[in-house]
């Protein structure tokens, strides 16, 4: 076994919400080309991003509409309908959490979120009220990788880097929480999962 984990973090921003294009989007739009188009132009990564810098929903929405006007429709259901856009891939990491948090293990959340999309899933999903902490990088003004935004969360909550282990979807996020001391792995699947957790001695 290797070395004592006292500390999980998962970054639920994909963990939880996985922004697919279809679901629900394919009976909101029905077009595939348009709705490629309105994935690849209007909400992209970037602008995703961008609103995490600790923005709201209608100021970024507000942006993008008067960019598209005439994508008004499809850029408010974006908001109206993230909350659909769960996979089932995604809700057996959630049980994953919910099960660590059961058995006393020390978890912790750390997320991309718009502060008031947070707030909305918080309402959705009450184990999002389990955890002793979360840190929303919204809030701070910060996206991972930056560094900064793991030091935050360690001195937040008075944790050793090294005994801490950071669950992500996101290659490049793993690579940030590793610069920044912490143990990390690639959540690619449950499977996966599962096992990498094993290795740290838990079992879910």
């Amino acid at each position: 076994m290797t070395a004592l984990i006292e500390h999980i973090v998962f970054d639920i921003g994909k963990v939880l919400i996985h922004w697919d294009p279809t679901i629900p989007y394919q009976r909101i739009i029905p077009d595939a080309d348009e709705r490629r188009w309105f994935f690849g132009n209007v909400c992209t990564h970037d602008w995703n991003m961008e609103q995490d810098r600790g923005r709201e929903w209608p100021e970024a929405e507000a942006e993008l509409i008067e960019k598209f006007p005439d994508h008004a429709d499809n850029i408010r259901a974006f908001r109206q309908n993230w909350h659909e856009m769960v996979v089932p891939a995604y809700l057996d990491s959630v049980a994953v959490m919910e099960r660590l948090i059961e058995q006393g293990h020390d978890v912790t959340m750390l997320t991309n979120f718009a502060a008031d999309t947070f707030r909305h899933a918080r309402e959705m999903y009450p184990f999002l009220n389990k955890p002793r902490g979360v840190t929303v990088s919204g809030e701070v003004r910060l996206i991972k990788p930056d560094i900064e935004i793991y030091q935050r969360h360690t001195q937040e909550f008075g944790l050793d880097p090294a005994k801490t282990l950071f669950i992500d979807d996101a290659a490049i996020n793993v690579e940030g929480a590793k610069k920044a001391g912490w143990k990390a792995v690639q959540f690619t699947g449950i499977d996966t999962l599962r096992a990498d957790l094993h290795r740290y001695g838990f079992s879910v």
